[in-house]
């Protein structure tokens, strides 16, 4: 029951940081800061990395993995959104961490339904299959060139609190 509970708040975390990441995403191609939105894309992206951990592994899995992948994206995004405030290179290192940070919360996402969904898991049940492949790549596709356009048209104003 405690598993149960804890998978069920470590979901709900995880759909919040993706759409708040989302969110933070159409902001930076607007070339918007969106503080607010950022902030809790962040917190929320922290909190379902961390907690991943801490489910009942039994050894190295790939879940672990992406989540000692992503721990150093997330510090790198936010040192370059709050210490370094966007300031020169910042600001694309900023970028791109946020949209790598979204990125692997999406994955995780395709990974778990296609785990889930019974449809889903029938097109691809060991997730070899091309139709998840295929899913995964046009993903990742997306989110280079998201990445990419995002570095280009996030220049955002100075905030003006102290």
């Amino acid at each position: 029951m405690i598993l149960l509970i804890y998978t069920i708040i470590h979901t709900v975390i995880s759909l919040i940081a993706i759409f708040t990441g989302i969110a933070v995403l159409f902001g930076m191609l607007a070339g918007k800061r969106l503080d607010g939105w950022t902030k809790w894309f962040l917190i929320t992206a922290v909190a379902t990395t961390i907690t991943g951990f801490f489910f009942p592994f039994h050894g190295f899995t790939p879940a672990i993995g992406l989540g000692i992948i992503s721990l150093p994206f997330l510090a790198l995004t936010i040192y370059a959104r709050y210490p370094k405030h966007l300031a020169g290179a910042w600001r694309w290192i900023y970028a791109i961490g946020a949209v790598i940070c979204l990125y692997f919360n999406l994955f995780v996402l395709v990974v778990q339904l296609f785990e889930k969904v019974p449809a889903l898991h029938t097109m691809a049940p060991t997730q070899t299959e091309s139709p998840f492949k295929l899913t995964q790549l046009i993903v990742l596709a997306t989110f280079i060139l998201l990445g990419i356009v995002a570095v280009i048209r996030f220049h955002p104003e100075p905030s003006h609190t102290v």
